[in-house]
């Protein structure tokens, strides 16, 4: 049962995706600048995190000199997100949201057969099998179609 969260909330992530690429696009026709509505969009997301923080019970910070001890690549996933938000902001109306969303996903399969398949950034060995390339190519053939003019 546990699973069947996990795949929905998953779903629902995705589409939060799409219509964040559209969202943010907006802000930037209103604001002007894609690295100033980033920005934007960032402090909104923190402020979010800031509330729903304030509002566990249990949420422990970690002593500030043990921010050190953590390993620099650990840290970069705020500034991927941040290149995100840009590429989305600037791309996404050019070529559509179907268009770019495929292509993102395109982008997150591959990138995580290595991840998967190598052990990189934290994640299980899970080597790369003919069943997943197969999948893989259909899914550069759907992004293909959906793409084509």
């Amino acid at each position: 049962m546990a699973n069947v969260l996990f795949f929905i909330l998953t779903l629902v992530a995705g589409g939060a995706l799409a219509i964040q690429a559209g969202t943010n696009s907006q802000l930037r026709m209103s604001v002007g600048d894609p690295i100033i509505s980033s920005v934007f969009s960032f402090s909104v997301g923190l402020t979010g995190l800031l509330i729903f923080v304030s509002l566990q019970k249990n949420n422990s910070f970690p002593a500030i000199h043990s921010l050190f001890q953590i390993t620099w690549w650990k840290w970069i996933g705020g500034l991927l997100g941040a290149f995100y938000i840009v590429v989305t902001v600037l791309v996404a109306p050019k070529i559509g949201a179907v268009s770019f969303i495929s292509l993102t996903i395109a982008g997150q399969l591959v990138t995580s057969l290595f991840l998967d398949h190598f052990g990189l950034v934290g994640f299980n060995v899970k080597p790369i099998t003919l069943t997943k390339i197969v999948g893989v190519i259909c899914l550069f053939l759907g992004v293909y179609l959906i793409t084509k003019k």
